[in-house]
């Protein structure tokens, strides 16, 4: 990657205008159908496939891939979205590496897996450009559920429920919907504004109305969705922001890396957004490369991720790590926050303290390390903020944290489910927040239709 004259300090235009587009071209190009059809040939078609158990949604991995190699790929994406109806997020998404294609015995066998995302997207991709849609609603039923979160569960929970004829409002706090799928992800992961077009694919069913611009606690609230509607579930996520605890973490150039996402993917002009010359990352998971990488990618000279324990302990998959270090991103470990060094209110460096295991514990070990840096982000999680929930009405009890359900989704407030990244069992994937979603919607249509109510 061209890197061209840096300017100190925070600043846009760091690279030439061709240079961005190339930066966040699509990280992984679609198959075309020889590759598609070559791929799928490695498929052992397993029939207890521990790929299929190793995918949070369920997908019957071994029959899409056979139906891709017998030349049906639409058929390959109605067995796909069966299971998961953003099956093509997913395959952009997904930490495949992690699941699916780990548990490949073509991965055991010789150390290449079937690739099993981008054979996910060659299917979902044909059959959303052709508008092929697979379901048409059920009779109406007269049922009215509201979803808050136009999120990966909110969505997966709205499709499934206008499947079975229910009437369903989806509100949502930001200006469109998608959740973390159109604010969270890597901009070189979701190109061409798939997101939203996925958004369009799934309401095409019918029945789903989406009211942005709605927050709950706010603009709409519990106490009253669960007196107006029939069922409610709760697909809001997370939006609360884990502190550093370093002194100085409010100076100016201290950037929250969720935001700074979300600003890169709503950006019109890459060249517009400003970024450091010298780029700290806090964190260790998908959000903290994430950042890391795409500051590279805008021109950053210097891009350090610090994580406060081993590469091992690590949340991003190894292959995120290594998307990181390809790009010249330095990742450091068993290092904490300690101090942001500001001069005038910004950020020209930040210090921190080296750490270690006391027996269970992790410790600082009192030795500290200056790294100069005119721009810190923050990526040490979220949190979930529950005021919303409990402003009226009652309340919905808590559990690590986040929103307390049983293995249907339900909440202890009657009438309300809820999944995805609220819930204690979510774990901040967008296969996990579908699937969930979409067994919450099961459970609800199995409750209005048995005895009428919720």
């Amino acid at each position: 990657m061209a890197t061209g004259h840096f300017k100190e300090g925070i600043a846009a235009g760091r690279l030439a205008d061709a240079q961005y587009a190339e930066n966040f071209s699509d990280l992984h190009p679609p198959l075309d159908q020889h590759e598609a059809l070559v791929e799928a040939d490695r498929c052992y078609f397993c029939y207890d496939a521990p790929c299929m158990q190793a995918c949070p949604t369920s997908i019957d991995i071994p029959m899409f891939i056979r139906q891709i190699a017998t030349g049906n790929p639409l058929g390959s994406a109605k067995t796909i979205f069966d299971q998961n109806i953003l099956g093509g997020m997913c395959a952009r998404v997904c930490p495949t590496e992690t699941l699916c294609e780990e548990a490949c015995v073509r991965e055991t066998a010789e150390g290449k897996p079937v690739q099993i995302g981008r054979l996910q997207r060659y299917s979902t991709d044909i059959a959303m450009e052709e508008d092929k849609q697979f379901y048409q609603r059920a009779a109406p039923t007269g049922k009215t559920i509201a979803v808050v979160g136009a999120g990966p569960a909110g969505l997966a929970a709205a499709h499934r429920l206008a499947r079975y004829g229910h009437d369903v409002t989806v509100f949502e706090a930001r200006p469109k919907a998608g959740g973390l799928n159109e604010y969270g992800i890597a901009a070189y992961k979701s190109t061409e504004d798939f997101a939203q077009a996925e958004v369009d694919y799934i309401t095409a069913i019918g029945g789903i109305r989406i009211e942005n611009g709605k927050a709950l606690g706010r603009d709409v609230h519990l106490a009253q969705l669960v007196q107006d509607y029939d069922a409610v579930f709760l697909g809001m996520g997370l939006c609360g922001v884990n502190a550093l605890h370093a002194d100085g973490e409010d100076a100016d150039g201290v950037i929250n890396a969720v935001e700074f996402i979300a600003e890169l993917r709503q950006a019109s002009d890459l060249g517009s957004l400003p970024v450091g010359r010298r780029v700290v990352v806090i964190g260790g998971g998908m959000t903290a490369i994430d950042a890391a990488v795409q500051s590279k990618l805008l021109g950053a000279e210097e891009v350090t991720i610090c994580y406060r324990r081993g590469q091992e302990h690590m949340n991003a998959s190894e292959f995120e790590q290594d998307l990181a270090t390809a790009n010249g991103v330095v990742i450091r470990h068993w290092m904490q926050p300690k101090r942001v060094v500001t001069e005038g209110g910004k950020v020209v460096g930040i210090e921190l303290e080296y750490t270690a295991m006391a027996g269970e514990t992790l410790a600082g070990t009192g030795e500290t390390i200056v790294l100069p840096a005119d721009q810190v982000f923050k990526a040490i999680g979220q949190s979930f903020v529950p005021v919303a929930l409990n402003g009226s009405g009652a309340g919905i009890e808590l559990e690590g944290g986040r929103i307390k359900v049983d293995a249907e989704g339900r909440t202890t407030m009657p009438k309300v489910w809820a999944g995805g990244d609220c819930i204690h069992a979510g774990e901040d994937l967008t296969v996990t927040s579908v699937a969930q979603g979409r067994d919450a919607a099961e459970s609800i249509h199995k409750c209005l239709t048995s005895n009428g109510r919720a």
